[in-house]
C-alpha cells in the first residue's frame, strides 16, 4: 500500500483535525522494524502486561492492517518481541503500534514490518489471555477505533476516521 506523508495529511486536513476526525498521537513512540512508513486500517487490542491477545491478533491474516495495542503505557515488560513481529510480517500486517514496550529489538529490526513502541524492555509479559480485542481505545488522550485508518512515517502517527489516501 502506498504511504502518504503525515505532514502532508495534517496540512491538507486541518478542518478534520479541528473536528476530531483526524488525530495525531503524541510524539512518544520509538521506531523499530525495517518499515519506517506504513499505512492501513486499524485493529485494536487492549491488554495490560499480557500479550496473549497480541499474538492471537498477529496470527490472523493481516491484509495490510495496522495492529494498535493499548498496553496501558506500562514500562514494566514487553508486549511484542521478535517472534511476534515475524508472525506479523509473515501474515501480512503493515505495522504494529504498541503503547508499551517491545523486546528482541535486533530481531524486530530485521523484520519487514513497521513497529512503534514507547521503549524496549528485556522482561517478557505474562500469559493469562486477559484483555479486549476490536474495542475503542485511548492512547495519549487520542481516541482510536477499529476500522479507522493509521498513517505512520518518521514524522509521527496520524489516525483518521476515513481513508485519507483515497481523498
Amino acid at each position: 500500500m502506498e504511504t502518504v506523508a503525515t505532514t502532508d495529511l495534517c496540512d491538507a486536513h486541518m478542518d478534520a483535525i479541528a473536528a476530531g476526525d483526524v488525530r495525531v498521537l503524541p510524539p512518544s513512540f520509538q521506531s523499530y522494524g525495517r518499515r519506517r512508513c506504513f499505512v492501513g486500517p486499524i485493529t485494536t487490542v487492549k491488554v495490560f502486561e499480557d500479550n496473549v491477545l497480541v499474538r492471537e491478533a498477529l496470527e490472523e491474516a493481516g491484509q495490510g492492517r495496522v495492529l494498535v495495542v493499548d498496553g496501558g503505557a506500562s514500562l514494566r515488560c514487553a508486549l511484542l518481541g521478535g517472534n511476534l513481529a515475524l508472525i506479523g510480517q509473515n501474515n501480512g500486517w503493515s505495522g504494529i503500534i504498541v503503547n508499551g514496550c517491545v523486546r528482541d529489538v535486533d530481531e524486530i529490526n530485521a523484520c519487514d514490518i513497521g513497529v512503534r513502541a514507547l521503549a524496549s524492555h528485556p522482561l517478557k509479559s505474562v500469559k493469562k489471555g486477559e484483555g479486549s480485542k476490536d474495542c475503542v481505545i485511548t492512547i495519549g488522550g487520542v481516541r482510536i477505533a477499529p476500522g479507522e485508518w493509521c498513517y505512520v512515517d518518521n514524522d509521527g502517527i496520524v489516525v483518521s476516521s476515513t481513508n485519507l489516501s483515497k481523498l
